[in-house]
């Protein structure tokens, strides 16, 4: 009885130890993978970075590191996908790229409005007409642009009040006041005052 029992343990480890003899090439590839991975990702990081700074050269830093951390988000899990892929567990990358899909419309859907004020925000960043110092009127605001940021611009009113609206909000609809321009007379009602 004794010498079976310890047949089965040798058994186990030889196929043990042949797993992982057999793993080791694929784990070794991964690894040259991942380090070649490495490199071709901090050069096309650097480039994302140049290009970005050419395109949003008067523009605040934020925009350009947002925009790079979106690169290197979507860069750094193509990298780990294709590494499962090699080493041999190609239904687990599979399983998590589907998740990652899911999982991206399910924020997308969360932060549509944060993300309707993002892109709203680059378009007045953008535009020539909507800049800090202007006198704008935007919906129930009416004052000079303070600063215009990625999800926000803030106003300051009349009253020296600052105002903060989102940037879709803002983006719909909105008209640049001449300088020194009052804003209209209201009608007359025809009530007198005492």
């Amino acid at each position: 009885m004794q010498p079976l029992q310890f047949g089965v343990v040798e058994e186990g480890i030889d196929q043990f130890v042949g797993n992982i003899a057999a793993a080791i090439p694929k784990l070794l590839s991964g690894l040259i993978f991942l380090v070649l991975a490495a490199i071709f990702a901090k050069i096309v990081m650097l480039l994302v970075g140049v290009a970005l700074k050419r395109a949003f050269s008067d523009e605040s830093t934020v925009y350009r590191r947002f925009i790079g951390a979106i690169v290197a988000a979507f860069l750094w899990f193509g990298i780990a996908l294709s590494f499962l892929s090699i080493i041999g567990l190609d239904e687990i990358a599979t399983s998590m790229g589907t998740a990652a899909g899911f999982l991206a419309l399910g924020v997308s859907y969360s932060l549509s409005s944060m993300i309707a004020d993002a892109v709203a925000g680059v378009y007045l960043l953008r535009d020539p007409d909507f800049m800090p110092g202007d006198r704008v009127k935007a919906g129930d605001v009416t004052g000079t642009v303070e600063s215009i940021e990625l999800r926000k611009t803030r106003f300051v009113d009349e009253s020296d009040d600052t105002v903060v609206r989102g940037n879709a909000e803002i983006e719909k609809k909105w008209t640049k006041l001449e300088e020194g321009a009052a804003e209209p007379a209201r009608e007359p009602t025809g009530e007198s005052e005492d």
